[in-house]
């Protein structure tokens, strides 16, 4: 047994650095605010695992396009005016980082670490019992205009130069590809490596084989304090009682910079809300997932349900349902989608979720200089569940004294210190 580890946090990058951690035979103590039923952004996002995501938010162009998105209230990203110093800091930070030498820097390793995190779900669903809908059909850029087509094309253009397959399909190449779909596109762009899953499902498979394995789990249970000497962490108070461990991971999602901050650590997150809603009968079931170009709304057939998900709302930690964004995502399905209707969504419970947004687009992932035994793996934004295996398996073997295969310093968490 090599020790004993605390992960903060139970979505999908806690369970992946558990599942990881018990494999590198560590004994895991997961800590968590939520009940076991809960339902945060692990569980009803998209399910899409995406090599062709290479290009972090933070990219050239995405300020004035955020801008321009903030005066339409459906449109696929908003943010909620108020008076907050922490907001004010991450969006000068992302005006900073939405560079071409940022984009050019952060590309490889974004495409590298996808690659090895859909390789690690190849193997999972390999795995006895652990079944989660995997489908490697790759996945589909639908394209209303010819303009957001030729704009999708440069993007296939970079993307083989990284060595990620990427294919420019007219209308009809694109129908061909998915029969079974009546569509309303000028074309797509075919990203053939990219797969879907069902994210529920995977959670599941996950926590049952953790169980199996004798992690341990804290549920309703918030970390209020922290317990530190002579530049180490001994425990983390919870719920009135010392949780000690011989290594700390911070795992907390939208959550982690309040818990960073008990230990003196700037970690800059917003919380950017998204929704989605799920068909149980759709007219039709495509057999690709696919992302409405112009709408930023992302389809993933599920079994025999199809789930739409999309917007970007940054809000700070507010669990409400704005209708208003709801109601884009939903007027953007019979545009690209002709034999949809919107009373097709009539009745069904839209789901959010906060994913943690870091201002330059990229994740908080390794040890801190500040203490010798904490890691942080936190703010993934959109690419949580893409990434989460892979995540896992870097913070194990960090934990493990092994060299990382790729250089992570660009996910410094001590990067944004103040």
């Amino acid at each position: 047994m090599q020790g004993h580890v605390a992960i903060v946090g139970g979505g999908v990058i806690g369970l992946s650095t558990a599942f990881h951690c018990v494999r590198a035979g560590y004994s895991v103590t997961v800590i968590d605010r939520n009940p076991p039923s809960r339902n945060g952004c692990s569980f009803g996002n998209a399910g899409m695992v995406v090599p062709s995501h290479f290009i972090p938010l933070a990219a050239p162009g995405m300020v004035a396009l955020g801008l321009k998105w903030m005066w339409n209230p459906e449109s696929p990203f908003y943010i909620r005016p108020r008076f907050d110093p922490q907001l004010f800091e991450w969006g000068w930070r992302f005006w900073r980082a939405s560079t071409a030498d940022q984009v050019r820097k952060a590309a490889p390793l974004l495409r590298d670490l996808s690659l090895a995190s859909r390789a690690a779900f190849v193997e999972l669903a390999a795995l006895p019992g652990f079944d989660f809908g995997l489908v490697k059909k790759g996945l589909l850029m639908l394209c209303r205009t010819q303009h957001a087509l030729d704009e999708e094309a440069h993007t296939a253009e970079q993307a083989r130069a990284l060595g990620i397959p990427a294919e420019v399909l007219d209308a009809r190449q694109t129908a061909a590809l998915d029969p079974a779909l009546t569509l309303s596109v000028a074309g797509s762009v075919h990203f053939p490596q990219d797969c879907h899953l069902s994210p529920d499902r995977f959670m599941a498979g996950l926590e049952a084989e953790l169980v199996r394995q004798g992690c341990r789990f804290r549920w309703n249970s918030e970390v209020r304090g922290w317990q530190t000497e002579r530049g180490r962490v001994r425990a983390a108070w919870v719920e009135g009682e010392p949780v000690e461990a011989d290594e700390f991971v911070i795992c907390g999602g939208s959550w982690s910079p309040q818990t960073a901050s008990q230990l003196g650590l700037h970690l800059p997150i917003q919380a950017g809300k998204g929704y989605s809603l799920t068909l149980r009968e759709p007219r039709e079931l495509p057999a690709l997932c696919s992302i409405f170009t112009e709408a930023r709304v992302a389809v993933t057939p599920m079994g025999r349900t199809l789930r739409f998900g999309g917007t970007m709302e940054i809000g700070g930690l507010n669990e409400t349902v704005n209708p208003v964004r709801v109601r884009g995502i939903v007027r953007s399905v019979p545009r690209y989608f002709p034999a949809f209707e919107e009373a097709d969504f009539e009745g069904i419970q839209p789901w959010f979720g906060l994913r943690p947004v870091p201002p330059d687009g990229l994740p908080y992932l390794g040890r801190t200089g500040r203490y010798l035994n904490l890691c942080l793996a936190t703010g993934h934004g959109m690419m949580g569940l893409s990434l989460a295996p892979v995540t896992g398996q870097l913070i194990a073997g960090i934990l493990s004294g092994d060299r990382p295969r790729f250089d992570l310093s660009l996910l410094s968490p001590d990067r944004h210190a103040r």
